[in-house]
């Protein structure tokens, strides 16, 4: 059989420990987290359809036009695997009408777009995420901000950087893409073949555009804010307001617009250094959608846990998940093997992890298995074990071997377990 049937498809990736156990570790963290602030978890269905997201991100956006996994069922309906978390759970908020009230909501799952695979970008991706539902106000939007600050600190990254900026109110949109485009428009022939395609589409997402040239040309060009009204500039000077009373760090970013059409007024990124060129991390913003004539609005963020772990990796490289101490039991014997399979089942109850093979293998396969499963410690016994009651405890790390009664026994694993926590 080929090599590459083993392997997942291009973009894709296999999750394994110990690598998992880190994924588990920052999942736990998150859920603690978003329990501080009220937020309750949803899951929504992995498969939408289509039209979900093409209405809720925009027609014209990339990951519309370029990204989207989009196909039809057996009944021709069009359908797609979500490329991000928002519009989902405001379908679901949408759903629930009034008895949604003021929502506070986080997912966690996978994500689906069809990029180039690159470091920290993947076709199948995680995120996780919280949208907090309400009418827009800057406390509010400030506070998803420090939820936002607070998850990323909660995980051990201290080298972050938030950048805020407006996207103005939906009713003002179509002026401040107006004006943007007439100053852009002298400079049209020197942008990239992209750019000039979005002036017509879509023409803030030339903002996005990391090409020289045209980052040359938008460093001439007055921030988005000058084309916004009085109110959208005050509601963001507001929003700055709150998050500098927290004491959180914030940095102006005059071209940042975040690619997709449902948000207004405050949008934000959160870099790390340890991402390179692209160095985005997370980002968020405020939110009006419709549903059936229903208006759904909130403030929400999603973060990447591919390109989380990579920046830890740089922080925090010799931190590891934290993990039960495992203990394997190890049998020398037929009658052994009997014993041992109550004693697991004991260890499990007083919430050890407990392990040992279940066929009659030499004990020295049985140390090795004990090895691979990066076990603490292994308890021998065999028929003198089991005549004098007691058992062999050897610590793994030390190689340090104790006989032990049946107390003694749990009161050291025991104190082995609760040592691990602190």
């Amino acid at each position: 059989m080929a090599s590459d049937e083993f392997q997942p498809l291009q973009g894709m990736a296999d999750l394994g420990p110990p690598e998992v156990e880190r994924w588990a570790a920052a999942e736990q963290e998150a859920r603690r987290i978003f329990a501080l602030y009220g937020c309750e978890e949803i899951r929504t269905p992995i498969l939408e359809r289509a039209d979900l997201f093409i209405r809720s991100l925009g027609g014209e956006t990339d990951v519309v036009q370029k990204e989207m996994y989009a196909f039809e069922d057996r009944g021709g309906r069009a359908l797609a695997l979500r490329p991000e978390g928002t519009a989902g759970v405001m379908r679901y908020v949408a759903s629930k009408g009034q008895d949604a009230g003021d929502a506070r909501l986080f997912y966690i799952g996978p994500m689906f777009r069809a990029e180039r695979p690159q470091a920290g970008r993947r076709r199948q991706f995680h995120q996780i995420g919280a949208e907090l539902i309400g009418a827009p106000h800057p406390a509010a939007d400030a506070e998803a901000i420090a939820l936002h600050a607070h998850l990323l600190s909660g995980w051990g990254l201290q080298q972050c950087r938030i950048r805020i900026n407006s996207r103005g109110l939906p009713e003002e949109r179509a002026a401040i893409q107006s004006a943007f485009r007439e100053r852009l428009l002298p400079h049209r022939d020197a942008l990239c073949e992209d750019c000039r395609r979005r002036m017509e589409a879509n023409v803030l997402r030339v903002l996005d555009c990391k090409n020289p040239a045209c980052q040359a040309i938008l460093a001439d060009i007055p921030p988005l804010t000058d084309f916004m009204s009085a109110a959208a500039r005050a509601y963001l000077d507001d929003v700055i307001r709150h998050l500098e009373a927290l004491e959180l760090p914030i940095e102006r970013s005059p071209n940042l617009v975040r690619g997709l059409d449902y948000y207004l007024h405050t949008v934000w990124e959160i870099t790390h250094p340890a991402l390179g060129a692209q160095d985005a991390l997370a980002g968020g913003g405020r939110y009006r959608l419709q549903f059936g004539g229903r208006a759904v609005e909130g403030v929400g963020f999603a973060v990447g846990v591919e390109r989380v772990m990579m920046a830890l990796e740089q922080e925090r490289p010799a931190n590891t998940a934290e993990r039960l101490p495992l203990v394997w039991l190890i049998a020398h014997g037929t009658a052994a093997l009997a014993e041992n399979m109550r004693l697991l089942q004991t260890l499990r109850r007083h919430q050890l992890a407990a392990r040992m093979c279940l066929d009659e293998r030499s004990v020295k396969a049985q140390f090795r298995a004990a090895d691979r499963a990066r076990a603490s410690h292994v308890v021998v016994r065999g028929e003198t074990e089991i005549q004098k009651g007691v058992f062999l405890l050897k610590n793994l790390a030390t190689g340090e071997q104790e006989e032990v009664d049946m107390p003694e026994l749990m009161r050291r694993l025991s104190a082995l377990r609760l040592h691990e926590k602190t």
